[in-house]
């Protein structure tokens, strides 16, 4: 069983973009969430896989991830999953022992744009870069198969 370990921030400011060491484009949709679990289908260039993570609010959470071929996730994605899908451009900064995973999002998600880091270890410490913003990672609205249900668009809607 693997453990995922993970807080998630907005960002202060766009400094980060002078640090992206590169950038993949995923396509992901959800074929269930339930208050135990979620399971989502994610396609990036060429790649593709099943992941299945418990559905715990906070900062770890077991997760399962496996490969499947291209095709098929194709075909989920298209005929199978939560719309709308899920869209996003993950880029990649470098600090030190961590990769700083920054979700812009895209589609009905346009304008969001999260900032991740995993550890190793729950009491791990780290820096953080003077463009990390609020944490949010109990908060459920910024879990991806949260906005796969209540996109982003819809808060922006409500807060105006």
């Amino acid at each position: 069983m693997a453990i995922e370990i993970e807080h998630k921030f907005l960002l202060a400011n766009a400094d980060w973009r002078n640090e992206i060491k590169h950038s993949i484009h995923y396509k992901q949709g959800y074929l269930s969430s339930s208050p135990l679990s979620s399971v989502r289908v994610r396609i990036s260039d060429s790649q593709a896989w099943i992941n299945i993570k418990s559905a715990t609010i906070g900062n770890h959470r077991q997760e399962f991830e496996y490969a499947i071929p291209l095709p098929d996730a194709q075909t989920i994605l298209d005929d199978l999953c939560i719309k709308p899908l899920i869209e996003k451009i993950r880029h990649f900064v470098y600090r030190g022992p961590h990769v700083w995973e920054i979700d812009e999002f895209m589609g009905d998600n346009t304008g969001l744009i999260v900032a991740e880091i995993e550890l190793s270890q729950l009491d791990e410490t780290f820096p953080k870069p003077d463009w990390i913003g609020v944490e949010v990672t109990t908060d459920i609205r910024y879990y991806n198969n949260q906005l796969s249900k209540y996109p982003y668009k819809d808060w922006v809607k409500e807060e105006n």
